[in-house]
């Protein structure tokens, strides 16, 4: 082994075949030292002082020539402890993390990213420890990347094509009341969390789980919100590291630091999906849901509205779980430590009757129907839906909406409740297998409210009670929005929503000749196997607290 000079950048660890070079920045007149370690071993077997030079600002470096394998390395910087900021792998000795210098070769065996449309893609958020944790989980490697892909057979079988995933990268599992869950906040964000592998190797377990993704034709988002000590040039390698090292298809970033717009104007992250977090859509969905007044226009805007930076979703990590959106009035966070102060104060939730658990049928009934309604609001809508994991068996915080330190029973999906809760994952799996027979409730562009096909209807149009009739008005809580097919040849869709808590008669739209309405999905009935004739085509009833898919059918 031979210390020769390196170089100072790029910073981290490059490995190449005569050498080996890490480059680290250190504060001005600071005493900085490069430990190598065995591993398994608790004492360095070389360590060397890296010299300040003038002319390279703070960045201190040194090239190891004839290194083997397996070697571990940390910094000394004053005599303490200082892991690498762009180390690649992290292992953890003893309650030591030190930096594993990654040497191993990995066969993607021609796999890439997969770079499906955005208006095509279903996409279902996780936290991949808790998604697979819960002892009812089925999986062998119960919170791991290899948990995850023991159950990719049952995402492709739900028809989910993208996953969402919160951090993944080393973070400290100690955080303000003493756990991290989540994982936000400062991070090593190079390095896979090495308590996510299974076995000893986070690096090739999280490429593995990629690579089953893409194979499975799933696309695999990476959240990666940062925080603001870790500078705008670490953030912007970080995400190019990622795309080519790990074949990501894109991520989820925080708009603070930079725009997805500016992102997107990287050469190496030109093609790649930058999401960013809109509560815009979930908001406004959720008071719609609920029945207050004042939200038809703001719902017109939202059932079109879709970028390819945002996605829609009513649930996500940050606030309630759909069962405990139609559960709980108010927030029961009391377990988190911090008298209940932490969390969304504003969750547009409603109960239906009564706080937290109920025994009562009309309670429980009405939760069973605002969770249907919930859904088809959310799969009805142009743009990219999102589901929370677990919200497809009624998936409970216990109405705790803040589970970043609850790493347990609390925070992660509770698989026992699949069973109980079949009916509504049967339902998951019928609306997205809908939608995606439905090019009009798919399209990839906004629709512009104008006869492309010249037939005399629009591509998109909003009704009330009377066809043609937008109900605007603030005590309005109902609406109709009509997909025309005309343009793309394929069939029309009328979706009626009556949030109100009184039944309402819908005029229907009149249809192009030899053209019929079929009743494909409801609030009542789920999704048809076969949709069913209309025998009325010129109005329609509409229970209270329904939703209403209806779509058209030549008839000769």
């Amino acid at each position: 082994m031979k210390h020769v000079r390196g170089a100072a950048l790029p910073l981290g660890v490059t490995i190449s075949e005569e050498k080996i070079n890490f480059s680290v920045a250190a504060a001005p007149d600071s005493v900085c030292e490069l430990c190598l370690y065995k591993k398994g071993y608790t004492e360095p077997f070389s360590v060397c002082e890296l010299e300040q030079e003038p002319l390279i600002g703070n960045v201190r470096f040194v090239a190891v020539e004839g290194l083997g394998g397996d070697i571990e390395y940390l910094y000394r910087i004053d005599g303490e402890e200082y892991l690498d900021p762009y180390v690649r792998e992290v292992s953890v000795m003893k309650g030591q993390r030190r930096g594993v210098v990654v040497q191993e070769s990995y066969d993607w065996e021609k796999d890439a990213p997969l770079m499906l449309p955005q208006h095509e893609v279903i996409a279902y958020s996780l936290h991949v420890k808790g998604f697979t944790r819960q002892s009812a989980s089925g999986v062998r490697h119960k919170g791991t990347f290899a948990g995850l892909v023991e159950k990719i057979p049952y995402l492709t079988g739900l028809g989910i094509n993208q996953i969402h995933c919160m951090p993944v990268y080393e973070f400290d599992n100690g955080g303000k009341n003493g756990v991290n869950y989540w994982g936000y906040g400062p991070g090593y964000f190079f390095a896979p969390k090495s308590s996510y592998a299974a076995g000893e190797h986070p690096v090739t377990e999280l490429k593995d789980m990629i690579k089953a993704c893409h194979k499975a034709g799933i696309e695999v988002i990476l959240e990666m919100p940062f925080d603001a000590s870790a500078g705008r040039q670490l953030m912007e390698e970080c995400l190019r590291y990622y795309r080519m090292e790990y074949h990501v298809d894109g991520f989820i970033v925080n708009p603070v630091f930079f725009s997805a717009e500016e992102i997107a104007k990287d050469p190496i992250l030109s093609r790649t999906k930058i999401l960013i977090h809109s509560n815009d859509y979930q908001n406004i969905m959720r008071r719609f849901l609920k029945g207050d007044e004042g939200m038809v226009n703001d719902v017109m805007y939202w059932v079109n509205h879709h970028t390819e930076h945002i996605y829609n979703y009513i649930t996500n990590q940050n606030g309630f779980t759909l069962n405990d959106l139609v559960s709980y009035d108010r927030k029961h966070n009391e377990e988190n430590g911090e008298n209940n102060q932490d969390g969304p104060e504003y969750n547009y939730s409603w109960n239906c009757g009564a706080e937290g658990p109920s025994r009562k049928k009309a309670v429980m009934g009405l939760r069973k129907k605002q969770m249907t309604n919930a859904l088809l609001l959310l799969f009805s809508a142009q743009g990219t839906p999102c589901i929370l994991a677990g919200d497809e068996f009624a998936n409970s915080q216990k109405g705790n909406n803040n589970v970043y330190c609850q790493d347990n029973v609390t925070g992660w999906v509770n698989w026992s409740r699949a069973k109980q809760y079949g009916w509504l994952t049967e339902l998951v799996k019928d609306l997205i297998s809908f939608r995606k027979a439905q090019p009009v409730l798919t399209q990839a562009e906004p629709l512009m409210g104008a006869d492309l096909a010249k037939c005399g209807i629009p591509d998109i149009s909003f009704h009330g009670e009377h066809a043609w009739r937008i109900p605007n008005e603030v005590s309005s809580r109902q609406l109709g929005v009509y997909y025309s097919g005309q343009a793309q040849g394929t069939s029309d869709c009328f979706v009626i929503y009556n949030m109100h808590w009184v039944e309402h008669i819908f005029a229907l739209p009149t249809l192009t000749s030899k053209r019929k309405w079929y009743l494909a999905a409801s609030t009542k009935e789920g999704v048809l196997k076969e949709p069913l004739l209309l025998d009325n085509q010129h109005d329609i009833q509409v229970e209270d607290r329904t939703v209403m898919l209806l779509i058209s059918r030549r008839v000769e």
